[in-house]
């Protein structure tokens, strides 16, 4: 069994949101670690454990990274983590995968199905051997129990409902 772990110098933990219903915001999470097993170079009996630091949050303002991790929002202090364990990996072709699994978010446990895209196997200058893939989802922030929302002057909502999730993930193969 191969074990991976996410470089975290070389990935990217992102989502986004609708703000006013006219742009998206995008968030980033800081600190993350992700584990992957598999016996196959194709990574189709893969089992992926992620998990993120909710107090590492941002989105290139300090005041509303403070209210995402408030009660409002993620409540970090009650519940520290995200995390995400896979239940399923399904290859469609050579560079496509559809990954089931469950998102743990406030304490709710949800499933949900990611897009990956995989990029391949390479050795890099110092003979560590890495694996690239690019993955998206989405989920409804309100099945996490996330309703926090405010009216428009206009009566329009201010955040979208729906969070669109991608990550650029970089794993390094363990010796």
């Amino acid at each position: 069994m191969a074990t991976w772990k996410i470089d975290s110098t070389h990935s990217d933990v992102e989502f986004k949101i609708k703000h006013l219903m006219i742009t998206n915001v995008t968030g980033y999470f800081n600190k993350y670690d992700a584990t992957v097993e598999s016996n196959s170079d194709d990574f189709t009996d893969a089992k992926i454990t992620f998990e993120a630091d909710v107090a590492s949050i941002t989105t290139k303002n300090e005041q509303r990274d403070q209210h995402l991790q408030a009660e409002d929002f993620f409540h970090a202090a009650q519940y520290p983590k995200l995390t995400f364990v896979s239940t399923s990996v399904k290859k469609i072709d050579n560079e496509t995968y559809k990954i089931g699994g469950n998102l743990t978010m406030r304490g709710v446990t949800k499933p949900v199905d990611l897009d990956v895209e995989y990029s391949g196997i390479v050795k890099d200058p110092y003979g560590q051997t890495k694996a690239g893939f690019e993955v998206k989802g989405k989920v409804n922030r309100k099945d996490f129990g996330v309703s926090f929302n405010a009216i428009t002057d206009n009566g329009g909502l201010m955040l979208g409902e729906e969070v669109k999730l991608q990550a650029s993930v970089q794993l390094v193969k363990q010796a």
